[in-house]
C-alpha cells in the first residue's frame, strides 16, 4: 500500500527553487488556477518554449501535475517574478502563495483549513494549539498575519533571507514549511499524542473530543492514561466508493491480525458507531463506510514516531479515498480489457461472406465426354 507524503512536492520545489535563484524567476507577473486537466501542461509547456519564455523548474512541475487553465499575462523579464499561486491538496486544504518582484525573499502563504463542524472545538477558524504549533517550528522565518486574507483561515510571511547557513538545517526547515498542512491540521492530535508518551492527560480535556480533518466531518479521540483510541466515521458521497471502501477496510483490519504486523495499533471496523462514541452527537456519527477505531498506545509515540503517527492518523481518509480510486480505476481497466478480448473473440467468429463467395467464383469443373468417362469407370473396376 502506498503511503501520503508529509511535504506538499510543489510547495517544497517553489521554495527550494526561490532559495537557490536569489534572483527570483525569468518571468512577470502570472496568475495560476490548478485544475485536474493534466494533458494541458505539456502543450503549454512547449507553446512557452516556442515563443522563448524560460518557464522556472518548480512551474513545469505544477504544469505537469495540475495543468493550468488561466494564466494572466506572462512576459520574461530580467528580475524576479510575481507570482500569485492556488492549489488543493488531498480535497480539503487549499494553498495560496504570492511572491513580489521587489523583494524576491519575502513570501506570503495562505491556508483555506477545512470548515469545522459544529462539535469540532476550534478558534478562527484553526485548530486548537496551531498558533503555537507555528510557531515552534518555523522560528523567525514565519510571522502570522492577523487578519489573514480574505477567504483563508491562516496567512504567513516567510522571509527566506533569515533561513540558517547551513544547508542541512536549511532545507530541513523548508521541509517544514511544505509540511504546514500536518503543522496546523496535527497540532491538537499532537497534544494528546505527547501526553500519552508522557503517560499523563490533561485535566481540562473531556473524555470525548472531536477533531476536524474534512469539511464538516471529523473524527474522535478518547485519551486515557496509557492509550488514546482514535475513531473514524467514514463518509463518501459516491455509491461505489462507499462499496469499495467498505471492502477495504474490512481487509485493512483482516490484514492488520498477520503476525508481521504485530507493532502496528490495534484496529477494528464496525457497521455502527462503538461504545466510545455514545457520548457524541447523533448528526456527527452519520457514515455509510462503517467506523474505523485505531488503539494508540506509548509505545507508537515514542521519539520520532511521533511525527509518523500524526501524519498517518491525520490523513488516513486520504490515505483510504487514494486506495478506493485506484481500486476503481484498475477494475475499469480489467473491465475494458475483458470487452476488447471479447469483441476480438466475436470479430474471428463472424463468417467470411466475401472470401467464401470469392472461392466459389474461381472454382472450374471440366465436362466430361461419354467416352472419357467410360474409360474412369474401367478404371476403377480394374482396380477392384
Amino acid at each position: 500500500m502506498i503511503l501520503l507524503q508529509s511535504p506538499s512536492k510543489y510547495l517544497l520545489q517553489i521554495l527550494t527553487t526561490r532559495v537557490q535563484n536569489e534572483k527570483g524567476f525569468l518571468l512577470g507577473r502570472i496568475r495560476i488556477d490548478f485544475t485536474t486537466s493534466p494533458g494541458f501542461g505539456p502543450c503549454l509547456i512547449m507553446g512557452c518554449e516556442r515563443l522563448g519564455l524560460n518557464l522556472p523548474p518548480c512551474l513545469k512541475v505544477g504544469i505537469y501535475q495540475f495543468g493550468l487553465s488561466t494564466i494572466v499575462a506572462l512576459a520574461s523579464l530580467d528580475k524576479g517574478v510575481e507570482m500569485d499561486c492556488h492549489w488543493t491538496e488531498f480535497g480539503d486544504v487549499r494553498y495560496h502563495i504570492q511572491a513580489s518582484m521587489k523583494n524576491p525573499n519575502l513570501l506570503f502563504m495562505s491556508l483555506s483549513l477545512p470548515t469545522p463542524p459544529s462539535e469540532a472545538v476550534s478558534f478562527g477558524g484553526l485548530p486548537p494549539g496551531a498558533i503555537e504549533a507555528i510557531k515552534v517550528a518555523y522560528g523567525v522565518v514565519a510571522q502570522i498575519l492577523d487578519p489573514p486574507r480574505d477567504g483563508f483561515s491562516l496567512t504567513m510571511k516567510l522571509n527566506l533571507s533569515k533561513l540558517p547557513p547551513d544547508e542541512e538545517h536549511k532545507h530541513a526547515i523548508l521541509v517544514k514549511i511544505a509540511s504546514v498542512r500536518e503543522i496546523v491540521l496535527g497540532a491538537p492530535l499532537r497534544v494528546f499524542l505527547k501526553h500519552l508518551a508522557s503517560r499523563t492527560v490533561a485535566s481540562d480535556i473531556d473524555k470525548l473530543v472531536a477533531l476536524v480533518h474534512r469539511p464538516m466531518e471529523s473524527f474522535f479521540l478518547v485519551p486515557q492514561v496509557d492509550k488514546v483510541t482514535v475513531v473514524f466515521p467514514m463518509r463518501f458521497k459516491d455509491s461505489i466508493d462507499t462499496v469499495l471502501a467498505t471492502s477495504f477496510l474490512q481487509e485493512f483490519v483482516d490484514t492488520r491480525r498477520t503476525a508481521g504486523l504485530n507493532a502496528a495499533p490495534p484496529c477494528s471496523w464496525s457497521p455502527s458507531p462503538p461504545e466510545e462514541l455514545k457520548a457524541a452527537a447523533p448528526e456527527a456519527l452519520s457514515a455509510n463506510a462503517g467506523y474505523v477505531s485505531f488503539v494508540i498506545f506509548p509505545r507508537h509515540v515514542e521519539g520520532r514516531k511521533l511525527d509518523r503517527t500524526v501524519w498517518n492518523l491525520s490523513t488516513f481518509h486520504a490515505y483510504v479515498s487514494y486506495h478506493v480510486k485506484c481500486s476503481e480505476g484498475f477494475m475499469h481497466t480489467r473491465m475494458r480489457r475483458r470487452v476488447e478480448s471479447l469483441i476480438q473473440a466475436l470479430d474471428r467468429a463472424k463468417p467470411d461472406f466475401e472470401k467464401a463467395k470469392k472461392n466459389a467464383q474461381n472454382r472450374s469443373f471440366k465436362r466430361l465426354s461419354l467416352k472419357d468417362g467410360r474409360s474412369s469407370l474401367n478404371a476403377v473396376k480394374s482396380f477392384g
